[in-house]
């Protein structure tokens, strides 16, 4: 029986229209998909294999709990250790006798209830002083679970996803303790909470301190870690929380001599050369500074070596398969006033009780 004209344009437009309609729904539902806030930063592989090597291989995460696995970073991907750090001696003991200890040994701490880890610990102190590497170092000593933290992590454009994101914080530092959540520039999170503040964001905080105060089991292993520039921002209830505070502040002329020490272990350096009175001349420098100015005299040598090259390519090249010696170090590669040795200084803050 043959199908007219007029039958067959209808019958293709009506495919066509069911084809267009199918097109328009898949188009709309991926565009849905990808606003909403099922869509999820997928874990890191890194961070799966951290949380393995820390010997929890049979975790069952929530979605949110995986995203917050991506943060987690394993104790031997950390190269600083206490012993690289000069000068925080008084606080690297104190760390050790009231964190690392009840964390690692907690059987040696429950004869009393007054015994234990304290539930968060501040590091507070000028840039550059080191606070970000102690924090470092306690997470390699401790051998603890380390989420390194940050706001833009816990914050979500979609309502109520924050405060979930939050929950899943604490509920995968308990299931993975002991475990140290740190947090820097904790004053940009946890600042003080005024009138202005956003819903969301007041609702955000709530929940960090209300999850922060259900840590009072002694069973749970778990610190909350913060650094700041700016400790008189942070809510009062959020510092009530820590109450161990170390004053991480600018070297003297003893931890300035130690920090050198340290940073200068494998330079050669001329026979002349006075550690002590580099050190007295670096004053109101912090250690990042100290860093820097030492870095930018270890320049020296290598840019007059390779002017001495006169851009010869292929000597240069010689000379970084067979291998060369650059001139000691002096005194005078760090205080030359070619722009090489510029000294800064560092604004301290007040103290806070």
């Amino acid at each position: 029986m043959a199908i007219s004209s007029s039958t067959k344009r209808a019958l293709f437009d009506v495919v066509l229209f069911a084809v267009s309609q199918a097109a328009l729904y898949y188009t709309v539902r991926w565009v849905m998909e990808g606003m909403g806030p099922g869509e999820r930063k997928e874990v890191k592989a890194k961070s799966l294999k951290a949380l393995e090597k820390l010997g929890h291989r049979d975790l069952k995460l929530d979605e949110y709990e995986k995203q917050i696995a991506s943060e987690v970073i394993h104790p031997d991907d950390i190269d600083v250790r206490f012993s690289d750090i000069g000068g925080l001696e008084p606080i690297i003991s104190s760390l050790r006798e009231s964190v690392i200890y009840p964390l690692v040994y907690p059987d040696l701490f429950n004869s009393s209830s007054l015994l234990g880890a304290p539930k968060g610990v501040l590091l507070f102190g000028p840039p550059g002083c080191g606070k970000t590497m102690l924090a470092k170092a306690l997470a390699k000593e401790s051998g603890a679970t380390f989420i390194n933290i940050a706001a833009s992590v816990l914050t979500n454009k979609w309502y109520g996803e924050s405060n979930k994101l939050v929950a899943a914080l604490f509920s995968l530092a308990r299931k993975t303790q002991p475990s140290i959540v740190f947090i820097d520039e904790i004053d940009s999170f946890l600042r003080e909470r005024t009138k202005g503040d956003h819903e969301v964001t007041g609702m955000m905080k709530a929940e960090f301190m209300t999850l922060w105060d259900g840590l009072l089991s002694s069973t749970d292993r778990i610190l909350v870690l913060g650094a700041t520039n700016r400790p008189n921002d942070i809510d009062s209830a959020i510092l009530r929380r820590m109450p161990k505070r170390f004053s991480v502040g600018l070297p003297d002329l003893e931890q300035r001599q130690k920090i050198l020490n340290l940073m200068l272990k494998d330079t050669d350096l001329d026979e002349q050369f006075s550690i002590r009175r580099l050190a007295e001349e670096s004053e109101t420098l912090s250690g990042s500074d100290l860093k820097e100015l030492c870095r930018n005299a270890a320049m020296r040598p290598m840019r007059e070596f390779i002017r001495e090259a006169d851009n010869d390519k292929e000597m240069l090249a010689r000379c970084q398969e067979e291998g060369f010696k650059l001139r000691p170090l002096t005194l005078d590669d760090f205080f030359q006033s070619d722009g090489t040795s510029a000294l800064p200084t560092t604004n301290s803050i007040d103290d806070i009780s």
